[in-house]
C-alpha cells in the first residue's frame, strides 16, 4: 500500500516500494499486488494514471482514484497541528492527513479485501497508512522511512509505529527514531533492511562532460530532487562562498528535476542540468571528484551507494544520521556541519588522489552488501517468521 506509485514517479521511498516489489516477483518468484491511487505527483495528489488494474514489471497495480488531494492552503493550515506536535488533539491530527491528502478508502478496502498474506505500508507519513496500519494491525508491516521531523511526533504515531506485525527499516539510525518515539516498537520484529541498489550500469565521464558542456574541468555532482529541503539551496550557498576563498575551475552540477520550492541561487559555476537519463548520470558519478549529498533528511540514499558503485567518493551533511552512518560503516566519505568542514573536506579531496581512491574503494565494498539478491533473500525470511495474523 503506496500513495503513489510509477515508473515516472519521483520520489527515495516510492522509489524504494516499486524497487522491492518488482524484485520481489523477478528474484523470488513472488506475487505482489499494489495498491495505489491514481496520482503521480505528491503536491497535489491530483488524478493522473488512469483507474484500474494493471500490469507493470510483473507487479499488479490497482490504482484508485483519491476522495480528496493535497488541500491549496494545507502549507499554512498544517501549522495547527505541526506547531506543537505533541499537543495537538485527535481531531487536529485527523484534519491534518486529510488537509495533506491522498485520502482513498477505495484503495484501502481493496487491500484489506484481497488475499494478501500481508499488507506492506510504505511510507509512515500519508493518510493510508495513518488509517490503514491500526485498520489490519497484525496482518500489516510497516515500512516507516521515518525521520525525526514535526509530523512524526503527532499522538497517531503511538498505535501506527506498535500496531503492525512488524517494521522494516531502512538503517540503525531510522531505528533509534522510531524506538525513541514509540519505545513499545522495540518489542515488534523488526529487520533493518536497508534496500538494493542496482549497478554499476553504463555511462561514459567523456560523454557526460559533452552533455553538460563541462569539458575538462573538475566538478561536484548532486542527484536528487533540486529543492531547499532536499539541501540543495545550502548546498549552492556553500559552494559559491568556497569558490570565493578558493577561485578556480570546480564546478558544481545539480542534477534532478525542479523541487516545489524557490531554485537555488544562480552562480557561473553551478550547472542546473535538470533530469538527465541514466547513462549521463553514471557518467557523471564516475567523473566527479565527489557526490555531494546536501539533504539532512534521508532514510537511505541510493545515491550514495550507487556513487561508490561508480567509483567515486562521497560527502554528505552531518545532520543526517543515515547518510553519515553509511560513510563511518563503510569508511567511504566524509560529512560537513558547516562551512568550516565543507571547505577541509573540499580541500581535501581535491588535493589528494589517493585518499579519493581510498575512499571510493571502501565505500565500494560496503554498497556491495545491499545486491538486490541479499535483500530479497533477508526480506522474505523475514515475513515468514512474523506470526500468523
Amino acid at each position: 500500500m503506496v500513495p503513489r506509485y510509477g515508473a515516472d514517479v519521483v520520489g527515495g521511498a516510492e522509489l524504494g516500494a516499486r524497487l522491492l516489489a518488482e524484485h520481489l516477483v523477478a528474484l523470488a518468484g513472488a506475487e505482489v499486488d499494489v495498491f495505489t491511487t491514481c496520482a503521480r505527483d505528491h503536491r497535489t495528489w491530483a488524478d493522473h494514471y488512469p483507474e484500474g488494474t494493471t500490469v507493470e514489471a510483473g507487479v499488479r497495480v490497482h490504482r484508485f482514484r483519491s476522495a480528496s488531494g493535497r488541500h491549496p492552503d494545507f502549507d499554512r493550515r498544517s501549522a495547527e497541528a505541526l506547531a506543537n506536535p505533541t499537543a495537538a488533539d485527535r481531531a487536529t491530527q485527523e484534519r491534518f492527513f486529510v488537509l495533506q491528502g491522498p485520502v482513498c478508502p477505495a484503495a484501502l478496502d481493496a487491500a484489506e479485501a484481497s488475499a494478501a498474506d500481508r499488507v506492506a505500508f510504505y511510507p509512515y507519513l500519508y493518510h493510508p497508512t495513518v488509517v490503514g496500519v491500526p485498520r489490519l494491525r497484525r496482518r500489516a508491516v510497516l515500512h516507516p522511512a521515518a525521520h525525526d521531523e514535526a509530523v512524526l511526533h503527532l499522538g497517531v504515531f503511538d498505535e501506527v509505529l506498535t500496531a503492525p506485525a512488524g517494521l522494516v527499516l531502512h538503517s540503525e539510525s531510522e531505528r533509534r527514531v522510531v524506538e525513541r518515539r514509540a519505545p513499545a516498537a522495540a518489542l515488534l520484529p523488526q529487520l533493518v533492511l536497508g534496500l538494493g541498489v542496482d549497478g554499476p550500469a553504463p555511462g561514459d565521464e567523456a560523454a557526460a562532460r559533452a552533455a553538460l558542456g563541462l569539458g575538462e574541468r573538475p566538478f561536484l555532482v548532486c542527484v536528487g530532487r533540486v529543492e531547499a529541503t532536499k539541501g540543495t539551496t545550502l548546498l549552492v550557498e556553500l559552494f559559491a562562498r568556497y569558490k570565493e576563498r578558493r577561485p578556480g575551475p570546480l564546478a558544481l552540477v545539480l542534477v534532478g528535476p525542479p523541487g516545489e520550492d524557490a531554485a537555488p541561487p544562480a552562480h557561473p559555476d553551478v550547472v542546473v542540468a535538470g533530469r538527465v537519463d541514466e547513462a549521463v548520470k553514471w557518467g557523471l558519478l564516475r567523473g566527479a571528484v565527489a557526490l555531494v549529498n546536501p539533504s539532512a533528511y534521508e532514510s537511505f540514499s541510493f545515491v550514495v551507494l550507487e556513487a561508490w558503485l561508480a567509483g567515486t567518493p562521497v560527502l554528505v551533511n552531518a545532520w543526517c544520521d543515515v547518510t553519515r552512518e553509511h560513510c563511518r560503516r563503510s569508511g567511504g566519505g566524509l560529512w560537513f556541519g558547516r562551512y568550516a568542514d565543507f571547505e577541509v573536506a573540499l580541500d581535501r579531496l581535491l588535493a589528494e588522489p589517493s585518499l579519493r581512491a581510498a575512499l571510493a574503494a571502501r565505500g565500494l565494498v560496503y554498497a556491495q552488501e545491499f545486491s538486490w539478491p541479499t535483500v530479497v533473500e533477508r526480506y522474505c525470511r523475514f515475513l515468514a517468521s512474523l506470526p500468523s495474523p
